[in-house]
Formats: structure tokens, C-alpha cells, sequence
């Protein structure tokens, strides 16, 4: 009996799971009549909708076009969930989903189709044609799904494409990200809330102005105005200074404290120095 590599799983509420994990048909069902028949059997032997995880590199590519015409035959909603890779045939099989999610850590690849041929030039030039032809039904299903052009499709193939989860959501080939709310949350911007968060950041380091020692310096002064500055002269950026010491900075000439009625002039100079 052939190797399953698929198995389904009946939920609570009556919806089904199908795991579609490692290579699809390993041992290959090109004319075998078992492996497909075991899968429809397994399919059709539960009703409800279906959502079908897969994380599989690939494998025959008849295998994958057969499932992926039972799944689009079939009656119920079909939720593709790609929660590790979808490669080469797995790719195909996931373009039958009424709806195609990724994790944001997943990976859908295309690329050509590919065999090992045996015999004369005229059996490698028919083994080309066969590939060729294969190739144009995998652009079918995965044209029906991107709407992308056929060209296009071809050279992405050619290519050998590999589509993280935004960028297969761009191009057509999935539906949405798994795990990613539709609408982000809308930041708080309350005063309060806003207050709250600068204090906790000045607490966590943020840089304290020369500014602000400043002024914390000049209300010791009794009954004086601080002098006007333009703006390009206003000192900004020394750390915070203890109240009534000015050697918070650790420079030899700031060690002196201050007192009442010192002189504005000798203020300023001692911040010069302390800049």
C-alpha cells in the first residue's frame, strides 16, 4: 500500500482538517489507481468545511493536479492555511483554496517542472514537450487565482520563485497572513497617558537639556529675570544637575555651590564652563 501523506481530522463542530505534510506522493501515482482513489475515499467520507494545512516541498505534480481537482470539486469551503512551505506541487494543490492564508513565517516557491529522461535525441524532445505542456497547466491554476499574466507567470517560474507571506498576498497568490489583526490598535493619546510615557522615558534615558538645568538653576535667584536669548544661543544638553549643586556634571570648576544672589553675570560663566 502506497505511503499516505496526507491525513484528516474531524473537528467538534463538524468542519474537517486535512494535513498535507512532506512529499506529495513520494512514491509517485502516475497510473497507479490505489493512492488516488484512498484520498477521495478519505475526502468524500465526511461532509462540512475543510481546512487544509500544508507544509510540504512538492513532489508529483499529477499527484498534486488530481488533489487539487477534488478540492475544487468539492462541495463544502475550502481554507488553504500554508504554515511552513508550499513548494513546486504544494504550490499548486494550495492555489484550490476558496481562501489561501500564510503564516508570516511561511513560503510559497514556482518553478518549472522537471523529470529524468532516458533514450535518443527524439525521446529527450519528447520529454521537453511533456514538460512544456505541464507547465502550461500549472500556469492554468495559477493564473486562475492572480489574475497575473500568463508571461509573467511563465518567467516567474523560469525563475524559480520564492514568495515570503506579503509578497505572495501581493502578487495575488494568497489571501491574507495568519495571526495579523485586520485593523492596529490606534495609539493611546490621552495627556494624561501621554505625560505618564515622556516620564517614563526620561526615566529609561532620555537626554536631559541644557535648558532645563538652566531654568532649575536660575528660580534659586531671588526677584531676577534671566537675561533673552535667540534660540541658536539657548545652551541645551547637560545632565541633570542636583538641586543646589552645580558639580552634578563632574567638572573641576562646577564643584563651588551656588547661593542666593549670586551675580547673573557669574552665573553664566560658570555655565559656559559647564558646556
Amino acid at each position: 500500500m502506497k505511503h499516505k501523506f496526507w491525513a484528516f481530522v474531524t473537528n467538534k463542530d463538524n468542519t474537517r482538517t486535512l494535513y498535507l505534510e512532506g512529499v506529495i506522493a513520494e512514491d509517485s501515482w502516475w497510473g497507479d489507481e490505489i493512492t488516488p482513489k484512498m484520498f477521495k475515499e478519505d475526502l468524500k467520507s465526511g461532509s462540512g468545511d475543510i481546512t487544509v494545512w500544508i507544509n510540504s516541498p512538492g513532489g508529483d505534480v499529477f499527484a498534486a493536479a488530481q488533489i487539487y481537482n477534488m478540492l475544487m470539486e468539492y462541495p463544502g469551503h475550502i481554507i488553504i492555511k500554508i504554515d511552513g512551505i508550499a513548494a513546486s506541487a504544494a504550490s499548486v494543490i494550495a492555489m484550490a483554496g476558496s481562501e489561501v492564508l500564510m503564516s508570516p513565517v511561511s513560503i510559497i516557491m514556482i518553478h518549472n517542472p522537471a523529470t529524468i529522461a532516458w533514450g535518443d535525441s527524439e525521446e529527450m524532445l519528447r520529454a521537453k514537450a511533456l514538460l512544456d505542456e505541464v507547465k502550461e497547466c500549472i500556469i492554468n491554476a495559477y493564473e486562475l487565482r492572480t489574475n497575473l499574466s500568463r508571461v509573467k507567470l511563465s518567467h516567474m517560474m523560469s525563475d524559480e520563485t520564492w514568495m515570503n507571506a506579503k509578497k505572495a498576498v501581493e502578487l495575488g497568490f494568497a489571501d491574507g497572513i495568519l495571526y495579523v489583526d485586520d485593523e492596529p490598535a490606534e495609539a493611546n493619546t490621552e495627556p494624561e497617558f501621554v505625560w505618564n510615557r515622556m516620564r517614563m522615558q526620561a526615566g529609561n534615558g532620555m537626554l536631559f537639556s541644557r535648558q532645563a538645568v538652566t531654568n532649575s538653576i536660575l528660580r534659586k535667584l531671588p526677584n531676577k529675570e534671566p537675561p533673552t536669548k535667540t534660540e541658536s544661543e539657548k545652551p541645551t544638553g547637560l545632565p541633570p544637575a542636583t538641586p543646589g549643586d552645580a558639580s552634578a556634571s563632574g567638572h573641576p570648576a562646577s564643584k563651588q555651590s551656588l547661593r542666593e544672589g549670586t551675580p547673573i553675570e557669574s552665573l553664566f560663566k560658570r555655565l559656559s564652563l559647564l558646556s
